[in-house]
Protein backbone atom coordinates (compact mmCIF):
# COMPACT_ATOMS: atom_id res chain seq x y z
CA UNK A 1 0.00 0.00 0.00
CA UNK A 2 1.00 3.48 -1.03
CA UNK A 3 1.17 5.67 2.22
CA UNK A 4 3.75 8.56 0.61
CA UNK A 5 3.96 10.30 -2.33
CA UNK A 6 6.98 12.19 -2.80
CA UNK A 7 7.37 14.78 -5.87
CA UNK A 8 10.90 15.90 -6.71
CA UNK A 9 11.57 19.18 -7.77
CA UNK A 10 13.61 22.60 -6.74
CA UNK A 11 11.85 25.14 -4.71
CA UNK A 12 12.19 28.57 -5.86
CA UNK A 13 10.24 30.40 -8.66
CA UNK A 14 12.91 30.53 -11.13
CA UNK A 15 12.14 26.88 -11.14
CA UNK A 16 8.76 26.33 -10.99
CA UNK A 17 7.76 25.77 -14.49
CA UNK A 18 10.49 24.37 -15.83
CA UNK A 19 11.11 20.45 -16.65
CA UNK A 20 13.31 19.32 -13.67
CA UNK A 21 9.72 19.97 -11.34
CA UNK A 22 7.50 17.69 -12.64
CA UNK A 23 7.26 15.60 -9.50
CA UNK A 24 6.24 19.00 -7.95
CA UNK A 25 3.75 19.80 -10.23
CA UNK A 26 2.38 16.40 -9.93
CA UNK A 27 1.57 16.74 -6.23
CA UNK A 28 0.42 20.12 -6.01
CA UNK A 29 -1.82 18.65 -8.96
CA UNK A 30 -2.84 15.47 -6.63
CA UNK A 31 -3.29 17.83 -3.26
CA UNK A 32 -5.43 20.41 -5.63
CA UNK A 33 -7.82 17.89 -6.69
CA UNK A 34 -8.51 15.99 -2.82
CA UNK A 35 -8.37 19.63 -1.77
CA UNK A 36 -5.01 19.44 0.62
CA UNK A 37 -3.18 22.35 1.80
CA UNK A 38 0.32 22.41 1.79
CA UNK A 39 2.07 23.15 5.07
CA UNK A 40 6.00 23.90 5.80
CA UNK A 41 7.94 21.54 7.97
CA UNK A 42 10.93 22.63 9.09
CA UNK A 43 11.70 18.99 10.47
CA UNK A 44 11.41 17.14 7.10
CA UNK A 45 12.71 20.19 5.44
CA UNK A 46 9.91 20.27 3.21
CA UNK A 47 6.15 20.64 2.27
CA UNK A 48 3.89 18.44 3.59
CA UNK A 49 0.16 18.17 2.72
CA UNK A 50 -2.26 14.78 3.91
CA UNK A 51 -5.41 14.07 2.29
CA UNK A 52 -7.78 10.91 1.84
CA UNK A 53 -7.48 9.01 -1.29
CA UNK A 54 -10.28 5.66 -1.71
CA UNK A 55 -10.26 6.25 1.76
CA UNK A 56 -7.16 5.62 2.55
CA UNK A 57 -4.70 8.06 4.47
CA UNK A 58 -2.08 9.83 2.05
CA UNK A 59 0.81 11.73 2.64
CA UNK A 60 2.41 14.14 0.35
CA UNK A 61 5.80 15.67 0.29
CA UNK A 62 7.78 17.90 -1.45
CA UNK A 63 11.06 18.14 -0.25
CA UNK A 64 12.22 21.70 -0.11
CA UNK A 65 16.26 21.22 0.00
CA UNK A 66 16.42 21.33 -3.92
CA UNK A 67 16.90 17.98 -6.31
CA UNK A 68 20.16 16.54 -5.42
CA UNK A 69 19.30 17.00 -1.61
CA UNK A 70 16.09 15.24 -1.54
CA UNK A 71 17.07 12.50 0.37
CA UNK A 72 17.71 13.80 3.43
CA UNK A 73 14.14 15.13 3.91
CA UNK A 74 12.53 11.57 2.30
CA UNK A 75 14.62 9.87 4.81
CA UNK A 76 13.68 12.34 7.99
CA UNK A 77 9.81 11.49 6.65
CA UNK A 78 9.87 7.89 5.94
CA UNK A 79 12.05 7.53 9.87
CA UNK A 80 9.17 9.59 11.62
CA UNK A 81 6.37 8.05 10.47
CA UNK A 82 7.87 4.49 10.34
CA UNK A 83 7.41 4.33 6.50
CA UNK A 84 8.94 1.21 4.58
CA UNK A 85 10.35 2.34 1.56
CA UNK A 86 7.88 -0.07 -0.50
CA UNK A 87 5.15 2.36 0.80
CA UNK A 88 6.34 5.28 -1.13
CA UNK A 89 5.73 6.44 -4.84
CA UNK A 90 8.42 9.13 -6.19
CA UNK A 91 7.22 11.66 -9.00
CA UNK A 92 10.39 12.87 -10.76
CA UNK A 93 10.81 13.96 -14.45
CA UNK A 94 12.72 11.71 -16.63
CA UNK A 95 15.00 12.53 -19.82
CA UNK A 96 14.08 8.70 -21.21
CA UNK A 97 11.02 9.49 -21.80
CA UNK A 98 9.08 11.45 -24.27
CA UNK A 99 7.13 14.51 -22.87
CA UNK A 100 3.76 13.51 -22.59
CA UNK A 101 4.76 9.77 -21.57
CA UNK A 102 4.17 8.45 -17.87
CA UNK A 103 5.44 5.12 -16.66
CA UNK A 104 5.39 3.44 -13.04
CA UNK A 105 8.32 0.83 -12.00
CA UNK A 106 9.04 -0.34 -8.53
CA UNK A 107 12.95 -0.79 -7.22
CA UNK A 108 15.99 -0.61 -10.12
CA UNK A 109 18.60 2.61 -9.92
CA UNK A 110 18.70 6.00 -10.37
CA UNK A 111 19.00 6.27 -14.10
CA UNK A 112 21.64 9.03 -13.63
CA UNK A 113 18.85 11.13 -11.71
CA UNK A 114 19.85 12.92 -8.79
CA UNK A 115 17.48 13.14 -6.44
CA UNK A 116 16.39 9.66 -7.18
CA UNK A 117 20.70 8.70 -6.22
CA UNK A 118 20.19 11.17 -2.64
CA UNK A 119 16.98 9.81 -1.33
CA UNK A 120 18.90 6.17 -2.82
CA UNK A 121 22.20 7.04 -0.29
CA UNK A 122 19.69 7.96 2.57
CA UNK A 123 17.01 5.66 2.55
CA UNK A 124 19.31 2.94 1.76
CA UNK A 125 17.07 1.27 -0.56
CA UNK A 126 16.08 1.34 -3.98
CA UNK A 127 12.72 -1.07 -3.10
CA UNK A 128 10.33 1.64 -3.60
CA UNK A 129 7.68 3.14 -6.23
CA UNK A 130 8.97 5.67 -9.39
CA UNK A 131 6.61 7.35 -11.20
CA UNK A 132 8.24 8.87 -13.79
CA UNK A 133 7.17 12.07 -16.64
CA UNK A 134 8.56 12.04 -19.97
CA UNK A 135 10.18 15.09 -20.51
CA UNK A 136 12.12 14.18 -23.61
CA UNK A 137 15.93 14.85 -24.35
CA UNK A 138 17.88 17.88 -25.37
CA UNK A 139 18.83 18.51 -28.91
CA UNK A 140 22.20 17.58 -29.71
CA UNK A 141 24.78 19.81 -28.16
CA UNK A 142 22.25 21.50 -25.88
CA UNK A 143 23.66 20.62 -21.90
CA UNK A 144 21.17 18.37 -20.05
CA UNK A 145 21.17 20.89 -16.96
CA UNK A 146 20.14 23.39 -19.27
CA UNK A 147 17.12 21.30 -20.76
CA UNK A 148 15.83 20.54 -17.56
CA UNK A 149 16.14 23.47 -15.86
CA UNK A 150 14.21 25.34 -18.66
CA UNK A 151 10.74 26.36 -18.89
CA UNK A 152 8.16 23.95 -20.30
CA UNK A 153 6.41 25.56 -23.21
CA UNK A 154 2.44 25.74 -23.05
CA UNK A 155 1.72 22.72 -25.25
CA UNK A 156 4.16 20.41 -23.05
CA UNK A 157 2.22 21.98 -19.79
CA UNK A 158 -0.91 20.99 -21.47
CA UNK A 159 0.61 17.67 -21.49
CA UNK A 160 1.20 17.16 -18.24
CA UNK A 161 -2.03 18.27 -17.23
CA UNK A 162 -3.08 15.48 -19.23
CA UNK A 163 -1.23 12.74 -17.62
CA UNK A 164 -1.73 14.02 -14.35
CA UNK A 165 -5.23 14.20 -14.62
CA UNK A 166 -5.09 10.60 -15.80
CA UNK A 167 -2.75 9.23 -13.10
CA UNK A 168 -5.02 10.79 -10.27
CA UNK A 169 -8.19 9.63 -11.86
CA UNK A 170 -6.96 6.01 -10.77
CA UNK A 171 -4.62 7.07 -7.48
CA UNK A 172 -7.23 5.27 -5.26
CA UNK A 173 -6.08 2.21 -7.20
CA UNK A 174 -2.69 3.37 -6.82
CA UNK A 175 -2.88 3.54 -3.35
CA UNK A 176 -4.06 0.08 -2.72
CA UNK A 177 -1.15 -1.36 -5.59
CA UNK A 178 -3.17 -2.08 -8.12
CA UNK A 179 -1.24 -0.77 -10.91
CA UNK A 180 -3.45 -2.49 -13.75
CA UNK A 181 -3.92 1.39 -15.59
CA UNK A 182 -0.20 1.83 -16.05
CA UNK A 183 0.50 -1.55 -18.51
CA UNK A 184 1.60 -1.08 -21.25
Amino acid sequence: MIKLVVGLGNPGRQYEKTRHNAGFFFVDYLAGVAGAGWSSSGQFSGEVAECNVGGCRLMLLKPMTFMNKSGMSVGKFLRYYKFSPEEMLVAHDDLELFEGLVRLKRDGGHGGHNGLRDIIAHIDSRDFYRLRFGIGRPVAGEKVADYVLSGLSLDAQAGLLRVFEEVAKNMADVVVGNFAFMSD
